[in-house]
């Protein structure tokens, strides 16, 4: 496959465009692979690639019942960020947020990484001890985040008001090389350079049995046939409870709308991520100028991906406060995103029940952020059997209540 670079450009404009190539080819199912990723999303993408990269497992597919990338790789708010406070979390959420940094690099492919940094608000007391405890925790952790009070803030982010009646600003954690991407561009990044691999990026493929014998997996049943397979991972975040159904056996979550908007487009205001986790809600500015405004789960279980009216009343009320330039604005479009969200909202990396059967799902809100480190995670926990960034991450937390709470950390999950 061609690289791309400025002397590509150069030359495929002096003969009009006429010799780019696919990103990534169309390919038919063969009969078996050595593993099989259903669910090309961020981390299935992810998971492929770090399977040929790190591991040297090239002979892959990644299945997908829809469109590369349609699901909530396409619908999240794009914030990058490894502030979390237990350290398996802060492990991996920091092996992804350094993984950004090189990632246009590695797949030659610009995913637009911007380390515009990220502020967490504290807005109450209980807020403000519990920013201070993570800043201390991520010191001892190896990630860089500190503790800023309400003048820094206000310097970072001069648009804002500090001084809210309800919502005061009171400080915040300050991450200065978290920041954004931009989603579409991860998710053809991995499939191109997955493609490049040898791999088959099967897309309209629906997964509807998992075939197994002797309780080890031994392919999957698809709307294009039988495909059999060694070793098979799950990457379908919302949809993971109906694919372990299929291989007998259950997961402790749950699937929620997550809701978002963004507005027209306006000029340069803000340069910088902001998370107020008081009233559910972050925002930040596109580089085409729209306001990109985060909201909360729904308080009930579905799988609709349309917006809903009162979450984004109740996120924007709360935010015109401490954002009050944000209330003459007009909303461009809005949207939901399926999250599939555990009880202690930390992700599942883990064997199952089934031989030869991995599963990666229960990010919650937190799943783009993660995409490089749990990619890379998963192609090791499938190639031998276990890594270091997904032990504290099993299944078998949930039997033996070793739960990773990060009911704080994840903001808007809880």
């Amino acid at each position: 496959m061609k690289r791309y670079s400025a002397f590509a450009i150069a030359r495929e404009a002096a003969r009009y465009h006429q010799g780019w190539e696919r990103a990534w080819a169309a390919r038919a199912p063969k009969k078996k692979y050595d593993a099989i990723i259903i669910g090309a999303g961020g981390h299935g993408l992810a998971t492929a690639f770090h399977l040929g990269k790190t591991q040297g497992i090239k002979n892959v597919a990644i299945i997908e019942k829809g469109w590369l990338g349609g699901g909530n790789t396409g619908r999240n708010t794009t914030i990058i960020r490894s502030n979390y406070l237990q350290d398996p979390s802060a492990a991996i959420y920091e092996k992804a947020r350094s993984l950004y940094e090189t990632l246009s690099q590695d797949l030659n492919y610009n995913v637009m990484f911007s380390p515009r940094g990220v502020i967490m608000l504290a807005q109450t007391h209980h807020e403000v001890r519990g920013y201070q405890r993570t800043a201390h925790a991520n010191s001892m952790q190896g990630v860089t985040t500190e503790w800023i009070g309400p003048g820094r803030v206000k310097e970072l982010c001069p648009i804002m008001n500090i001084e809210g009646p309800r919502y005061p600003v009171l400080g915040g954690l300050w991450q200065a090389r978290g920041g954004t991407a931009r989603h579409d561009a991860v998710a053809w990044g991995y499939a191109r350079a997955c493609s490049d691999m040898g791999m088959d990026v099967i897309q309209q493929c629906e997964v509807t049995g998992i075939r197994q014998e002797s309780g080890q997996v031994t392919g999957v049943t698809t709307t294009k046939g039988d495909i059999d397979c060694d070793k098979l991972g799950i990457v379908v975040a919302g949809h993971s409870g109906h694919l372990a159904e299929m291989a007998g056996f259950r997961l402790p979550i749950e699937s929620v709308a997550l809701q978002a908007l963004v507005s027209e487009p306006i000029k340069p205001c803000m340069d910088i991520v902001v998370m107020a986790n008081t009233v559910h809600g972050y925002m930040s500015q596109s580089d085409k100028g729209e306001m990109v405004i985060g909201g909360g789960t729904d308080g009930y279980n579905n799988y609709t991906q349309r917006g809903s009216f009162h979450h984004i009343e109740e996120t924007v009320r709360a935010l015109v406060e401490t954002f009050p330039m944000i209330s003459r604005l007009k909303m461009l479009r809005q949207w939901g995103g399926i999250v599939d969200v555990t009880g202690d909202r930390s992700p599942i990396l883990s064997k199952t029940p089934l031989g030869n059967c991995f599963i990666n799902c229960g990010w919650g809100t937190g799943g783009f952020k993660a995409i490089p480190g749990s990619g890379f995670a998963m192609a090791e926990l499938m190639a031998k059997g276990h890594s270091p960034l997904t032990e504290e991450f099993g299944l078998n937390r949930f039997r033996e209540g070793r739960f990773i709470d990060e009911s704080v950390a994840a903001g808007v999950a809880h």
